[in-house]
């Protein structure tokens, strides 16, 4: 059952006035990056129940600057190098929330059947064998697929897929339980209401309007790229409900993560010429 936040911790202004809606973005700028907030916005963890309408948003903001970084970089790099410095720019940003998440999803079902071994396995800090390999592994064809796309394209790709990715995180909270009793993700596991959800999603797919109608990307591709990254969402979800009945915060990491890479492979195999016999 939701909880309602209280008097002290609920945002002081109307609900959709703009002082309202600037605090929840601030305060899932907060959660999600390392980047600073204005201090009149202040900080509690009820508000995030409500913030998680700027998932995609926030997914945005770190692609925008990501891609800044591979544009200035790739004018006096390899585009590899470039690619690979705009990624780790990423990570920075996000304080590894993300990639700290899919590496503990890999411990924990990677090590363990039980549901409640494998929730004990995610909640440990020290990381493991099953980590360590998915995270590279991850990484790695992160770094390549942008890396064998046309530099024209990299970019688009990068706007494309960090905001969609996090919109296909969301559904879970939309539409699954939080299996945990408390944990840093449960006041974002609270409540997601179908107009919040709808403000994720259009917000991810404006990007997408934007580069078709710009030609940055065909519809194709994009059609494609789509339907892998809901794939590997469709994928986890399952995974998910079939081991522990639902999800916990290094559930959307994971997702998030995975998706991207797979908005990227989409990408990659439109442009990618087919092998030779």
């Amino acid at each position: 059952m939701a909880v309602v936040p209280t008097p002290q911790s609920r945002p002081p202004a109307a609900p959709g006035g703009l002082r309202y809606q600037l605090r929840l973005f601030f305060t899932a700028l907060q959660f999600f990056t390392r980047l600073p907030a204005p201090r009149w916005v202040g900080f509690e963890s009820d508000w995030l129940a409500h913030a998680t309408r700027y998932f995609a948003a926030i997914g945005l903001l770190v692609a925008i600057l990501c891609a800044a970084v591979y544009s200035i970089l790739v004018y006096c790099l390899p585009s590899p190098l470039a690619v690979l410095l705009s990624t780790a720019a990423g990570i920075y940003l996000t304080g590894a929330l993300h990639e700290d998440g899919f590496a503990d999803v890999c411990d924990g079902f990677g090590g363990a059947m039980q549901q409640q071994r494998v929730l004990e396995i995610m909640r440990d800090s020290r990381l493991g064998a099953f980590g360590v390999i998915g995270i590279v592994l991850l990484l790695g064809t992160k770094i390549v697929c942008l890396a064998y796309l046309p530099v024209v394209q990299v970019v688009p790709a990068l706007l494309l897929a960090h905001p969609l990715s996090r919109c296909f995180a969301a559904v879970l909270i939309w539409r699954m339980d939080y299996v945990r009793e408390e944990g840093k993700a449960k006041p974002l596991a609270q409540q997601m209401s179908t107009i919040e959800f709808a403000i994720t999603a259009l917000t991810a797919l404006l990007p997408m309007a934007a580069c078709l109608l710009l030609g940055r990307l065909s519809l194709a591709a994009m059609a494609l790229a789509l339907l892998t990254g809901l794939g590997a969402t469709v994928f986890l979800a399952r995974f998910f409900q079939r081991r522990i009945g639902g999800y916990t915060g290094d559930c959307l990491g994971a997702v998030q993560q995975l998706s991207e890479v797979a908005i990227y492979l989409g990408l990659l195999a439109t442009v990618s010429p087919a092998p030779s016999s």
